[in-house]
């Protein structure tokens, strides 16, 4: 069945992960990548986590947002380089760069020069700020898109003071922004037959996935707190808890909710009392309430209270690793991971995440090792096997 993007061609220049990410959710859907690096490859390639990986040249982190991408060695400072950049923008439906604002253009293959070419190119350009503004050339990172944006001001324990999340949210988010903002620009150009730039500011992004936080304050004037594990519910009973052999997180958000975690800690009695009468009463008493929980919750593991606890009617999980969680009955029974046979073996990753009913996410290949598409690209464009030498011999790819 075909897949939502089949039959579009993207030319991606991104790097590191928030663009990266991006193209590899259209590449799980059917697009095909030209990924373009430059000839020593790009630092994601070899993070250091894994040596072995590192030296091949294909890091985990590399691996996970580049699958079903090609890829293409060029050194963009050589004018023969920028030539074939100009042949492959005139064939392609999208470009994608996450490099500052106006460093394509300085190499002469920014917006205005591709679209001269090719009017009907779509151009996401993904950076830290957007390309106006006051800090528009400033440098975009996740840590300090976490700081900037709200997010370390809401993350944490008052007594400990912020922290990050413990992955690159703001890359990520940006990225799916990104994704999405390509995919609402195609939409449009199949109904106006136009090409467009899309721009994407990594903190702009982040701030629309804050839009509940950022309309508490603008309408009703509260100010965010670092809140722990609280949920925004702000339920007493929505929080993390002690239990047997560690911790459960309670997602505890309702009177029936409620109801049904007391009795299944065999607390029923608490329901007559007047400290814990409704909403108000219990965030009153948290400290006895939350004393009578885990008092409950420590005779037995958390795992057990998972089953238990969710049985019942009241929501909860213990918390998973993520070499647990990939293993999840539920998550083999949907088949989100994906899984690959490779040169090195089996191998597993993350999907897009969604099902569609025909025609879904799927990862045929995984990253590519690099320049491994190089002379099947240039062949594509026209370079016989003297040409494509010609160009190595002069280190232009």
């Amino acid at each position: 069945m075909t897949r939502p993007f089949e039959g579009v061609k993207i030319l991606d220049f991104t790097q590191v992960l928030a663009g990266p990410y991006a193209s590899y959710q259209l590449a799980l859907l059917g697009a095909e990548i030209i990924k373009v690096e430059r000839r020593e490859g790009e630092d994601m390639r070899r993070t250091p986590l894994s040596r072995e990986w590192a030296e091949r040249g294909l890091a985990p982190a590399f691996q996970a947002i580049n699958g079903n991408k090609r890829s293409l060695t060029l050194d963009l400072q050589k004018p023969d380089a920028i030539a074939i950049v100009k042949k492959l923008a005139a064939r392609v439906d999208v470009v994608m760069e996450n490099f500052r604002p106006g460093v394509m253009d300085k190499l002469g293959i920014g917006y205005e020069a591709l679209s001269a070419i090719n009017p009907k190119l779509i151009y996401c350009a993904v950076s830290g700020f957007g390309q106006t503004g006051p800090d528009r050339l400033r440098p975009g990172y996740d840590g300090k898109m976490q700081a900037l944006s709200g997010i370390m001001a809401i993350t944490g324990h008052p007594e400990t003071g912020p922290t990050r999340a413990g992955f690159a949210v703001c890359d990520v988010l940006s990225g799916a922004t990104a994704a999405f903002g390509v995919s609402s620009a195609l939409y449009q150009r199949d109904r106006t037959g136009k090409g467009q730039f899309v721009d994407v500011s990594m903190l702009e992004a982040t701030m629309a996935f804050l839009s509940g936080q950022i309309a508490d304050w603008s309408v009703a004037g509260h100010r965010q707190q670092l809140s722990g594990n609280q949920a925004v519910s702000r339920r007493t009973t929505a929080n993390l808890f002690k239990c047997g052999d560690g911790h459960i997180l309670l997602a505890v958000n309702n009177e029936k909710q409620y109801r049904a975690l007391m009795s299944a800690l065999g607390r029923e009695d608490t329901l007559a009392d007047p400290r814990f009468a409704d909403w108000f009463a219990r965030n009153e008493n948290e400290p006895a309430l939350r004393a009578i929980i885990e008092a409950a919750l420590a005779a037995r593991p958390a795992r057990e209270w998972e089953t238990i606890l969710e049985d019942a009617g009241a929501p909860c999980a213990s918390i998973w690793k993520v070499e647990e969680v990939i293993d999840h009955p539920q998550i083999k029974a949907r088949g989100a991971i994906q899984e690959l046979d490779t040169p090195y073996g089996r191998l597993r990753f993350a999907g897009s995440g969604f099902k569609l009913a025909h025609g879904g996410g799927k990862l045929d290949r995984m990253a590519p090792e690099l320049g491994a598409d190089t002379d099947a690209v240039l062949g594509e464009l026209g370079f016989d096997a003297a040409e494509i030498a010609a160009l190595r011999a002069q280190e232009i790819v």
